[in-house]
């Protein structure tokens, strides 16, 4: 492309993020890298010369503070990912309230700060790419997840209102259901039984790109995503 792209991932880390950054620094993008520790990005920040931001998603100070920061240094993110989650899981009985609140302020509440930040920006720029990272738990409860799917299910109908509130006006909002266990952050050293039981993060990473890339003729508000052994 004629300008050099910018890149926001939110939540970033091992596994997807890193995947991400890697991919998105190889394809000539200016990546910037966000997470509540930004001390654990120092390698990876140096590896896709990247700029990490100290970020906790779910405080509306800090993700204002983030995209001031980002504009600043790089400009307008032209992709902004979410990759952030409160894994909090529970069986009803023991579900204790102060987690549940704080698990689905960063999955939830976060999502929107940080969506709702990155559309603004966008819209004053006329184009622009929020992708939305989520789960199993989007699409299906499962018991002792009631947690994590009601923040799962709540970033998932966000993200179909923005889809469609925003492709008219050139900013493309897609929600990606990863319906298993990513390899690097799943599997273990000496796992057996087949490789490709487990979704490869590069090959994640590459699917979020082409989201990015489609065409306007043919955006997609979701994607799923899955291994052989996982049911529909």
């Amino acid at each position: 492309m004629s300008q050099t792209e910018t890149a926001l991932i939110v939540g970033s880390g091992k596994g997807l993020s890193a995947s991400l950054a890697r991919l998105f620094a190889e394809e000539g993008m200016q990546v910037a890298l966000a997470a509540r520790n930004a001390d654990k990005l120092d390698e990876l920040a140096r590896e896709t010369r990247a700029i990490a931001v100290r970020c906790d998603a779910s405080q509306p100070a800090d993700v204002a503070a983030l995209f001031d920061q980002v504009e600043r240094t790089l400009g307008v993110p032209d992709l902004v990912v979410y990759n952030a989650s409160g894994r909090y899981r529970a069986p009803i009985e023991s579900i204790e309230a102060d987690q549940l609140e704080s698990a689905l302020r960063v999955t939830a509440f976060g999502g929107f700060l940080v969506a709702q930040a990155a559309a603004v920006r966008m819209l004053a720029r006329g184009h622009g790419t929020i992708l939305l990272t989520s789960a199993t738990a989007s699409v299906k409860g499962l018991p002792g997840s009631t947690p994590f799917a009601m923040g799962k299910f709540a970033l998932r109908g966000m993200a179909q209102c923005l889809a469609r509130e925003l492709a008219p006006r050139n900013v493309h909002v897609a929600h990606f259901v990863i319906d298993g266990g990513i390899a690097s952050s799943w599997s273990q050293p000496g796992d057996t039984g087949s490789e490709d039981k487990w979704l490869d993060p590069d090959a994640i990473a590459r699917e979020y790109l082409h989201a990015h890339r489609q065409h306007r003729s043919a955006w997609t508000w979701e994607v799923e995503l899955r291994p052989w052994v996982e049911k529909f």
